[in-house]
């Protein structure tokens, strides 16, 4: 999508601040995500990044937000509650993926559309065709139990209970925590693929040089406020960015 720059942001935070207690984890973050557009909050360990999407999916408490807050479909949603969030085309696939480990990879699925089932759609199971064409691994393994699968496996399977609800906008927490190298790359495509499906996708995530390589505009996030943003190709560009971010290490060929 080469105009998306050029279309209203889906997703509108503004002095957005978060507290625990007397410890401020978040303060006046702003970002912005366009339909059709990836988007990458990087950062290190520590610096607010799932503590943003939380607050962005109403599962923490938002403060100062009489001056600031999320707006989503030019809708103020800061005090709605997650169910609804969701209903409106929210979702958020946490960094733990919280799968039922015991059930098929079929049924886990279907669960990721059972909200449309709720609302009554008729075609609420239309999206099982197209993730299992954009997971193959996922169709090859239906019948097998989700606690049988390798890691990549369950975050494909994460991401694509995530696709199944038919999300306008889908947040990743740290999708490529904890798996190999080659797989991680498969994910990230996979990710980069989403943009045809036209949902909007941000991405929050340590590894760096992954995210920004395929987002469209990036954010840095360092102790609860945001340091650094831009287009994602000139943030990997910036000597600040690749010296604390990206290391000095050349990419193996």
């Amino acid at each position: 999508m080469a105009d998306h720059m050029m279309t209203a942001p889906i997703l509108e935070v503004s002095s957005l601040s978060v507290r625990y207690g007397k410890v401020e984890a978040l303060h006046g973050a702003k970002i912005a995500v366009r339909p059709g557009q990836i988007v990458s909050v990087i950062g290190p360990n520590g610096a607010g990044k799932s503590t943003l999407l939380n607050a962005i999916m109403g599962a923490l408490p938002i403060t100062g937000h009489a001056k600031g807050g999320v707006m989503y479909r030019n809708e103020n949603v800061s005090h709605v509650p997650i169910e609804k969030r969701v209903a409106r085309g929210m979702c958020l696939v946490p960094e733990k993926r919280e799968l039922f480990a015991g059930m098929t990879v079929e049924d886990n699925l279907i669960l990721g559309a059972y909200r449309r089932k709720r609302a009554g759609e008729r075609d609420y199971l239309d999206q099982l065709e197209p993730v299992f064409q954009l997971f193959p691994r996922l169709k090859e393994r239906r019948k097998q139990a989700a606690g049988t699968l390798s890691g990549g496996e369950r975050q494909m399977l994460a991401v694509g209970r995530a696709l199944m609800g038919k999300p306008d906008l889908l947040m990743l927490d740290e999708p490529s925590l904890g798996l190999a190298p080659l797989i991680v790359k498969e994910i990230f495509h996979i990710i980069s693929a989403l943009r045809q499906t036209g949902v909007a996708t941000l991405l929050i995530e340590q590894n760096a040089r992954a995210a920004l390589q395929i987002s469209d505009y990036g954010y840095v996030l360092e102790t609860g406020e945001l340091a650094l943003e831009g287009e994602a190709d000139a943030l990997a560009q910036n000597p600040r960015v690749i010296e604390t971010y990206l290391g000095l290490t050349k990419k193996v060929a």
